[in-house]
C-alpha cells in the first residue's frame, strides 16, 4: 500500500480543509512544533482504511476523529495497491443528543492513471471510479482484501506507531512468542485436524459405492476379450521385427549421407572463411586522430580550471549577501498588511449593510403577523357561515317530500303550511366564501414566511461577516508583529535585486563552468574513442586471422596494421580459389549417397502397406511399427488392468481402514503441545534471517543479529565478532535493529497475505532524546532504507537537524481556529 493523497476536513485538529499531496514522494518528513497535528495525518490515514488509529487505544470509537466544536469529519485517502489506485472516504456526524457515528462510507476502484492532483478536495464522497463498498462494514471487509493486511498486521508493518517501534526488539519472550502467535495464526492447524477426521467418515462413505463398480470390470474384462487382444500384439511384434531387420542398411546408408555432408559442410565452411577476410575501410588514419584527440582533451581540462576560479569567486559574493527568501518574505508581509486593511474597511461596510437588511426585514415581518391573523379570523367566521348554511340545505331536504297537514318528521307537530324550496343550495355560495378565506390565509403564511427566511438570512450575513472580521483582525495582528523592525518596501526590493542579480551571474558562472566540464567530458571521450578504434582495429584483424588459423595464415606485421591486413587479404584470395574446388566434388557425392537412401526407404514404406497401415513419415518406420506394437499391447493392457483393479477394489476395505488411522494418527500429532513450540522456533529463524540480512545493509556490514534461547544478540563484525545483547546497543544502533525487524517482520507478514501490498512505511518515533552521533546514524539509516526504491519512507519529527537531511517536508502549524500543512522540497 503507497499512499498517494489524504483530503482532511474538520478531522481533530485539522478543522478546515486540507490536503497532503505524497504523489511524486519517496522520502519525506512530517515536521512541525509538539502537538501541531504531525502523528494526526498517520491517524487520518488509519482511519481512513480501518476506521481506527493506534492512539485511540485500539477502540472502535470515532468520536476522536471530531474537532471539539465540528459536527462532521471527512477523510479521504487515495492510494496504490498492487497496481491499482483506490479511494478510500469515511465521514463522521455528531447528532443533536452529542452520539457520533459514521454516516458515510466508501472504498473506489479508479481508472488507470486516474490523476489525483486533479481534484478539489472539496467533496470528498465524489464518485471517482468503481465502487468496491458502500458502507462501513464493506469497506471493513474491502479494505483487508486490498491491502492484504488487516489492523493489527498494517500498524506493525507499514504505520508504526510513537513508542511502540522498538517494542518486538525489547520484548519479553513470553511477549515475543504471545505476538508471532497472534501474527501467524496457528489456528489453521486445528482446521487440518477437523480435516483429518472427516477423512475418515469420506472413505467410509466410498465403500458403499464398491460393489456395482467390481461388477462392470468383471464383466468387461472376460477371457474371450484378452485372448484377441493377445493375437492382435503378436502381429504388431511380427511388423516390428520385420522394420528392425531392415533398418541396419538404411541406417548405414543415412550414416553415409551424414558423412558425406558433414564432408561438403567442412568444405563450405573452409570456402565461407577465406571470401569473409576483408580489410576494413580507413585503418590507415586510425593512429593519427587517436594522437589529435588526446591534444584536444588536455585543453578542455585547463577551460574547466578557469571557469572553477570563476565560479567559487561568485558563490562567495552571494554568501554575504542578505537572503532572497527572507526577503521576499518580508515584501509579502508588506503586501498581506495593505491586504488584509482593505479587507477588514470591506468587512465593516458589509455588516453595517446586513444590519440595515435585517431591520428592515423585521418591520416587513411584523406586518405580515398581523396580516396573517386577520386573514385566519376571516377563515373562522366563513366556516361558522359554512356550517350555518349546511344546517339549511339539510333542513330543506328534509321538507321535499313534506305536505300541508302531515306531521313534521322531525318535531312530529301538524305543519299547517310547506315553506317553499330555495332556488339552490346556501352551501354553494358559503363554500365559495371558505375557498376564498383559505386562500388569502395561504398566500398571507407564504410572505410571513419569506419575510422570515429574509431576516434569517440577514442574521446569518451579520454573524458570517463579524466573524470573517474577527478572525481578519487576528492575522493582521500577526502580520504587524512580523513586520516590527522591518526596511520599508524600497530598501527590501533593492537588497533583493541585488542579491537575484548575485543568484543570475553565480548561475551563469555554474553554467559556464559545467559547459567546460561538459566540454572536457566529450573531449576526453572522444580521445578514448580514437584509442578504442585503433585497438578495435587490431582486434578485428586478430579475429579475421582467428576464424582462418586452422588453415595456416602468413604471420602478421604488429607494426603496421594495413601492412597486415593487406598481407592476409592476398593469402586468403589464393587459397579460396582451391577451397570452391573442393566444395563443388563434395556435392557429388552426397548427391550419390541421398539417391541409396532414399531406395531404402521405398522397401521399409511397402511392408507397412502389406500390413494395411498407413505409411509413416520420413524416418518415423521403426517409431511407427512400435507405437502399433504399443497401440495394441495397451489395448490388452486395458482389459488387464480392469481385471487388476477388480482385485484392488475387493481390497479397498483394508486400504480405508489403513487411511482412517494415519489421518487419526495425524489429528492426535496436531494436538501435542510441543508443535506449536517448533512452529515457533522455525517462524523465530526465519524473523531473525531475514532481520539479519537487513541489519547487515543498514549498518554497513558491522552488524549480524541472532537468538539464542529466546534472547536476540548482535555480532560485531567491527571488534572481532563480539556478540553482546540488544540491550547494550546504543540509540542509533536500538534503531537500526528495531528497523530491521520490523522490515523483516513486514515481509513475512506480507508473505502469509497473497495480496500484501508492502509499497510504503511510515515511523512515528520520538528523535529528540537522541545525542548528534546517534542523531546522525539514525539519519543516515533511513536515508540508505529510502535510497533502494523499494518503499515509501514517511517520518514524524520535531527534530529539525534530521527533518533537514530530508529531500520532502511537509511543515505542519496550529493556531487558534486550525491546523495547517505546507510543503517544502
Amino acid at each position: 500500500m503507497r499512499p498517494l493523497r489524504l483530503d482532511l476536513r474538520g478531522f481533530t485538529v485539522f478543522r478546515e480543509p486540507t490536503t497532503v499531496d505524497l504523489t511524486d514522494c519517496d522520502f519525506f518528513a512530517l515536521v512541525g512544533p509538539t502537538g501541531s497535528g504531525k502523528s494526526t495525518l498517520l491517524d487520518a490515514i488509519c482511519f481512513a482504511l480501518y476506521g481506527t488509529a493506534p492512539r485511540w487505544g485500539g477502540g472502535r470509537s470515532v468520536a476522536h476523529a471530531l474537532a471539539p466544536s465540528a459536527t462532521e469529519a471527512a477523510v479521504r485517502l487515495i492510494f496504490e495497491a498492487g497496481g491499482t489506485r483506490y479511494a478510500a472516504t469515511r465521514v463522521v456526524r455528531r447528532d443533536g443528543k452529542g452520539r457520533t457515528a459514521t454516516r458515510a462510507a466508501g472504498l473506489q476502484a479508479l481508472t488507470p492513471g486516474f490523476d489525483a492532483s486533479s481534484l478539489d478536495g472539496e467533496d470528498l464522497l465524489d464518485e471517482l471510479g468503481e465502487a468496491l463498498a458502500g458502507t462501513p462494514s464493506e469497506l471493513d471487509h474491502a479494505v483487508a482484501d486490498v491491502v492484504g493486511l488487516p489492523y493489527d498486521q498494517f500498524i506493525k508493518c507499514v504505520v508504526l506507531p510513537q513508542g511502540e517501534f522498538a517494542a518486538f526488539l525489547h520484548a519479553r519472550p513470553a511477549e515475543r512468542q504471545e505476538i508471532l502467535v497472534r501474527l501467524l495464526g496457528l489456528d489453521v492447524y486445528e482446521k487440518i485436524r477437523e480435516r483429518a477426521a472427516g477423512l475418515v467418515a469420506e472413505a467410509n462413505a466410498k465403500l458403499a459405492a464398491t460393489e456395482p463398480v467390481l461388477n462392470e470390470l468383471t464383466a468387461a474384462a472376460s477371457d474371450e476379450a484378452i485372448e484377441a487382444a493377445e493375437r492382435r500384439v503378436e502381429q504388431a511384434r511380427t511388423l516390428a521385427a520385420d522394420v528392425d531387420a531392415a533398418l541396419p542398411e538404411l541406417v548405414e546408408a543415412q550414416r553415409r549421407v551424414e558423412q558425406v555432408s558433414a564432408e561438403a559442410t567442412a568444405a563450405e565452411q573452409r570456402l565461407r572463411l577465406l571470401t569473409a577476410v576483408a580489410a576494413p575501410a580507413g585503418v590507415t588514419t586510425l593512429a593519427q586522430t587517436a594522437r589529435d584527440a588526446a591534444a584536444a582533451a588536455q585543453d578542455a581540462a585547463i577551460a574547466v580550471g578557469t571557469a572553477e576560479e570563476s565560479e567559487e569567486k561568485v558563490r562567495a559574493q552571494l554568501e554575504a549577501a542578505a537572503d532572497p527568501t527572507v526577503l521576499r518574505g518580508l515584501l509579502e508581509a508588506h503586501a498581506e498588511n495593505s491586504r488584509l486593511a482593505t479587507q477588514l474597511s470591506e468587512l465593516d461596510a458589509a455588516a453595517s449593510q446586513a444590519q440595515q437588511l435585517h431591520d428592515s426585514a423585521l418591520g416587513a415581518q411584523q406586518t405580515a403577523v398581523a396580516r396573517q391573523a386577520q386573514a385566519e379570523r376571516a377563515l373562522a367566521e366563513a366556516q361558522q357561515a359554512l356550517q350555518a348554511a349546511q344546517t339549511s340545505d339539510r333542513a330543506a331536504w328534509l321538507r321535499r317530500d313534506l305536505k300541508a297537514g302531515h306531521a313534521c318528521p322531525v318535531c312530529t307537530q301538524h305543519v299547517a303550511t310547506v315553506p317553499a324550496m330555495p332556488d339552490q343550495p346556501a352551501m354553494t355560495a358559503a363554500k365559495k366564501v371558505v375557498e376564498q378565506a383559505e386562500q388569502a390565509v395561504a398566500t398571507a403564511r407564504a410572505g410571513r414566511e419569506q419575510l422570515d427566511r429574509k431576516v434569517n438570512e440577514a442574521s446569518v450575513r451579520h454573524a458570517k461577516a463579524s466573524a470573517q472580521r474577527e478572525q481578519l483582525g487576528v492575522r493582521a495582528a500577526e502580520v504587524a508583529r512580523v513586520l516590527q523592525g522591518a526596511a520599508p518596501v524600497p530598501k527590501l526590493r533593492e537588497q533583493l535585486t541585488a542579491a537575484e542579480a548575485l543568484r543570475r551571474e553565480l548561475a551563469m558562472a555554474t553554467t559556464a563552468l559545467r559547459t567546460a566540464r561538459e566540454a572536457q567530458r566529450r573531449s576526453a571521450g572522444f580521445a578514448q574513442q580514437a584509442q578504442d578504434r585503433l585497438s578495435a582495429g587490431w582486434r578485428s584483424f586478430d579475429a579475421a586471422r582467428d576464424t582462418v588459423t586452422a588453415l595456416v595464415p602468413p604471420a602478421a606485421d604488429r607494426d603496421d596494421l594495413a601492412a597486415a591486413w593487406r598481407a592476409l587479404d592476398g593469402w586468403a584470395r589464393e587459397q579460396a580459389a582451391a577451397a570452391q574446388t573442393a566444395r563443388d566434388g563434395e556435392r557429388g557425392r552426397l548427391a550419390q549417397a541421398r539417391e541409396h537412401a532414399a531406395g531404402l526407404v521405398h522397401r521399409l514404406d511397402e511392408l507397412f502397406a502389406a500390413a494395411e497401415l498407413p505409411r509413416p513419415g520420413a524416418g518415423e518406420h521403426q517409431r511407427a511399427a512400435a507405437v502399433t506394437v504399443e497401440r495394441m499391447a495397451a489395448a490388452r493392457d486395458t482389459l488387464l488392468e480392469r481385471r487388476a483393479q477388480a482385485e484392488a477394489l475387493r481390497a479397498q476395505r483394508a486400504v480405508v481402514e489403513t487411511d482412517r488411522q494415519v489421518a487419526t494418527a495425524l489429528a492426535n500429532h496436531l494436538r501435542a503441545n510441543n508443535f506449536e513450540a517448533w512452529l515457533l522456533q522455525e517462524a523465530l529463524d526465519a524473523l531473525v534471517d531475514g532481520a539479519s540480512a537487513i541489519l547487515r545493509e543498514l549498518s554497513g556490514g558491522q552488524y549480524d543479529l541472532i537468538h539464542e534461547d529466546r534472547e536476540f544478540f548482535v555480532v560485531d563484525h567491527h571488534d572481532a565478532g563480539l556478540r553482546r545483547t540488544v540491550r547494550t546497543l546504543s540509540g542509533g544502533e536500538t534503531f537500526q535493529a528495531s528497523l530491521a525487524l520490523a522490515l523483516a517482520l513486514a515481509d513475512q507478514l506480507g508473505g502469509l497475505s497473497p495480496t500484501a501490498s508492502l509499497e510504503s512505511i511510515m515511523l512515528d518515533e520520538g528523535f529528540g532524546t537522541l545525542d548528534a552521533s546517534t542523531l546522525d546514524t539514525v539519519a543516515a539509516t533511513l536515508e540508505n532504507l529510502a535510497a533502494t526504491g523499494d518503499r515509501m519512507v514517511g517520518v514524524v519529527t520535531h527534530v529539525q537537524a534530521l527533518a533537514e537531511r530530508i529531500p520532502v517536508r511537509f511543515e505542519i502549524s496550529k493556531d487558534a481556529r486550525t491546523a495547517r500543512v505546507e510543503r517544502v522540497g
